[in-house]
């Protein structure tokens, strides 16, 4: 077995780094939800490689309960276990053994044949968060294993509405901006979704809110960071800002349904803001389309639609 530290700039100086058949995961990321499910979002600056992961992951793994391709990313819902795999070149060629959390980290063990291995090894030990890995040599026509650790991490959801005015601004383009701004190792930024809401008269033109994903150890720097500089960019005094800690959103499903439907009101919006545990942290009247964006992170293609 091959064993290091996970510091990125060293591993970057790797034999094996250095090889042209060795492509580097971006990113790893472990979302936990505290109750024996993980969420692994592997952001690949291979795509292809990474379909072709998602296809085999997804045949060979019985803890992998969905997959989601998403952006340059494949994201894997996953229970906490091991379960043996049973590789078969061809067809189910590589997986994902075993995913073990500890109080502040996640071990994901992956195992593949041929150039699986080196996805399952080399590849995603090289990306950016991982804290340590164990693995095997890889290539040719081994069967390889390896295992990294990386942050464990939790839902953080922000959504926002009404940022402009008549004249200037855009609430999506904000929104992603300041979480780029706000992307660090403790706070990950890895989806954002444009939501469709009813066109009610208050609108600027399109009457659409804005949710943005983040992966995070700590929460309280990334809110205070994400919130002050919301305030000192948008052009509005209506602008509204929630913030929901979950490892889902399904409790505010109808909600967002209902906002896509008809005009909503504020106590509606307030009620339900309590009923999921959300914090309103800007509560001007885009209140109400903040909240109908939260069930809609990580699902751009379908937030879109009215």
């Amino acid at each position: 077995m091959i064993k290091t530290s996970g510091d990125y700039t060293s591993m970057k100086d790797n034999s094996y780094a250095r090889k042209k058949w060795v492509v580097p995961y971006k990113n790893i990321i472990a979302v936990c939800d505290g109750d024996g499910w993980v969420e692994i979002v592997e952001q690949s600056n291979c795509f292809g490689g990474a379909c072709w992961s998602e296809y085999h992951y997804k045949r060979t793994s019985p803890l992998i309960v969905s997959t989601k391709i998403f952006s340059n990313s494949i994201r894997y819902m996953t229970r906490v276990g091991t379960s043996e795999l049973d590789l078969v070149p061809s067809l189910a060629a590589a997986g994902i053994e075993s995913v073990v959390v500890d109080d502040e980290t996640v071990a994901i063990t992956y195992a593949g044949l041929g150039g699986g291995g080196v996805g399952a090894t080399m590849s995603r030990s090289l990306a950016e968060d991982v804290i340590d890995y164990d693995i095997s040599e890889a290539g040719g026509s081994r069967k390889s294993r390896g295992t990294i650790i990386v942050p464990r991490r939790k839902r953080v959801l922000i959504g926002v509405d009404d940022t402009d005015t008549k004249e200037e601004g855009a609430t999506w383009s904000l929104m992603h901006n300041i979480a780029t701004d706000v992307d660090n190792k403790n706070a990950r930024y890895i989806s954002h979704s444009i939501v469709q809401l009813y066109p009610v008269p208050q609108k600027t033109q399109n009457c659409t809110s804005t949710v943005v994903e983040f992966a995070c150890i700590d929460e309280t720097k990334l809110v205070r960071d994400f919130g002050r500089l919301l305030a000192k960019h948008t052009l509005s005094e209506e602008t509204g800002m929630v913030v929901l800690q979950n490892f889902d959103a399904e409790m505010l499903k109808d909600y967002g349904m209902l906002c896509k439907q008809k005009q909503v009101s504020r106590e509606t919006t307030l009620r339900n803001a309590r009923n999921a545990g959300a914090d309103i942290l800007m509560d001007g009247r885009g209140i109400i389309g903040a909240m109908a964006s939260l069930p809609y992170f990580g699902n751009p293609s379908q937030s879109v639609i009215l």
